[in-house]
């Protein structure tokens, strides 16, 4: 099994959501230990924002690319195919300002791709990315799971990865970090626990 890990907050060490996307991923390496992880850090290696140079450098042949292009070019190509071959994807998601942070939506956008993750239909619109799970991490500071406040986070991931076709989506939360420390440790200590206990209680 191959297993994708993306982190995206750019707190480094002090980031609630990489601790728990990290706990994620050891226990699915427990739970199936023949699955192979490819790890990309989105803030310390950020990809650049989707613009009209990467749309060029889509539309160029490799030959005539410039050094600006075949970088776009050869970015959109490795992103696409860590996506594509990933049996299953570990996402953390903190919400920063009502969303998802920028260096995650630029990710989205290399993946959300049509004729590759998704096409039109006469019937309407098709995922093409089908068969994979995908298990984010949502953290942060206030409540807002269920709530208008989460429609551009967690809500704009489900709307987002299901119309790549896939549904297999679970979240592992850990909200109200800003509300003091009682209140941080058992979002942290219940997000934890889900890991352990529910996660992969069937693998």
């Amino acid at each position: 099994m191959k297993l994708l890990h993306i982190d995206s907050s750019i707190l480094g060490d002090n980031s609630a959501s990489r601790q728990l996307s990290r706990q994620v991923v050891d226990a699915w390496k427990l739970a199936e230990p023949s699955a192979v992880v490819t790890y990309r850090d989105l803030a310390s290696d950020a990809i650049s924002h989707f613009s009209s140079l990467t749309l060029v450098a889509g539309g160029t042949a490799a030959e005539l690319r410039d050094a600006a292009q075949r970088h776009e070019a050869e970015l959109s190509a490795s992103t696409m195919e860590e996506f594509l071959a990933a049996d299953a994807i570990v996402i953390a998601a903190p919400m920063y300002n009502f969303s998802v942070p920028t260096q995650l939506k630029a990710w989205i956008d290399r993946i959300t791709v049509a004729g590759k993750t998704f096409r039109y239909t006469e019937a309407g619109p098709e995922g093409l990315a089908g068969g994979k799970k995908v298990v984010i991490v949502s953290t942060s500071g206030g409540l807002h799971a269920g709530m208008p406040t989460g429609v551009a986070h967690e809500d704009y991931l489900k709307v987002l990865f299901g119309f790549l076709g896939i549904t297999d989506i679970e979240f592992v939360r850990a909200h109200g970090l800003g509300y003091g420390e009682d209140v941080r440790a058992k979002a942290m200590s219940a997000a934890q626990a889900h890991i352990s206990e529910e996660l992969f209680a069937t693998a």
